[in-house]
């Protein structure tokens, strides 16, 4: 359908919200921006202005409202997701919501229960599956290349802390940072997780642990057809955002690097080096913000399924709350107990 166009309302303006907007209003020329809100409003004027949407809303019922918007982006805080996908959903709109949709189980089925009773679609923001070197291990595993999977090591690490403010309404480690993994580990296996253990400390900053959160963790994950993976995260990697994947199969295995600013290497009479690898997400993931948006308009402009579903984003809030069960249990946990 080269002349159809999705319409777009966004409803936050923080930092994904610019992100996802520069996507739509420069990247993306089958979807159009028309309104943004966010309860900063000089923070929505800025992106608006800076992307060219024409209309700055009093309030996402506003955006909710206007029968010219086809597909709305909730990229506000996580406390707002569910109940906006609910509202979303009973005004007949598509729906792309960043994760977690919610903390809480009771009110992600509220949400993903709206979704199927109108017929909305629904795609849940884990840009991480559309990063091309993960795809890449993804394609190894689902066509044998590497035969049978037996181990996973996902390293997921973080240049800095976030504010221990955040730290304190964000879920904790499992639910704000742990939960791509988790979403990574099922998408590279092509299985469910049934049990998980958890070892974990207060390594990085003694400000996170008085604020009841962890700094730093291994995830053991036992899958249903047998292969054991492991999570391995930190909040502090000092030199740089640590992302890193290995699969061993029966037949090989396939590993992914960090990706780096360049590809320079210096070599001299007492050391070879290079830069640092990339600093930040936004940095490092680029190219699959794009990619997931991309995705989520044709899905809807070709009413097709989108890639990553609702629930798709209730099993890793399953297993962030496995994995902190675990861990204040000191024991296994089955994903069939939360």
């Amino acid at each position: 359908m080269p002349d159809k166009k999705l319409h777009v309302g966004i409803i936050g303006a923080g930092r994904i919200g610019k992100v996802h907007a520069e996507t739509i209003a420069f990247r993306l020329p089958e979807a159009v921006p028309v309104a943004i809100t966010d309860l900063n409003r000089e923070a929505a004027e800025a992106v608006a202005a800076r992307c060219g949407i024409p209309q700055v809303a009093e309030s996402s019922g506003a955006i909710l409202a206007d029968p010219k918007i086809g597909a709305v982006l909730i990229c506000s805080s996580t406390g707002t997701h569910a109940d906006l996908v609910v509202e979303a959903a009973r005004a007949g709109k598509h729906i792309f919501c960043e994760k977690p949709i919610d903390h809480s189980l009771a009110k992600i089925d509220r949400a993903l229960a709206a979704v199927k009773e109108t017929g909305v679609k629904l795609q849940i923001g884990f840009n991480r599956r559309f990063d091309p070197n993960f795809a890449r291990v993804r394609k190894a595993v689902e066509s044998g290349e590497i035969g049978a999977p037996h181990l996973m090591h996902i390293v997921s690490r973080d240049p800095a802390p976030p504010p221990v403010s955040y730290v304190k309404v964000s879920g904790g480690i499992f639910l704000d940072m742990t939960i791509h993994d988790f979403d990574m580990a099922r998408f590279l296996i092509g299985d469910e997780v049934e049990e998980i253990y958890t070892a974990a400390g207060v390594m990085v900053d003694p400000e996170i642990g008085k604020a009841g959160d962890l700094d730093t963790a291994l995830v053991v994950l036992q899958f249903k057809n047998g292969v054991i993976g492991t999570i391995d995260n930190s909040r502090k990697a000092v030199y740089g955002y640590d992302q890193r994947v290995e699969i061993l199969g029966s037949q090989g295995s396939i590993a992914t690097a960090n990706c780096y600013p360049n590809q320079a290497q210096i070599s001299t009479a007492t050391e070879v080096r290079r830069d640092l690898p990339l600093n930040f997400f936004m940095d490092r993931y680029t190219e699959s913000f794009a990619s997931e948006l991309r995705a989520f308009v044709a899905a809807v402009l070709e009413d097709k399924p989108t890639p990553v579903t609702g629930i798709d984003g209730r099993i890793p809030v399953v297993m962030g709350l496995a994995a902190r069960k675990s861990y204040d249990e000191r024991r296994p946990v089955r994903l069939d107990e939360v």
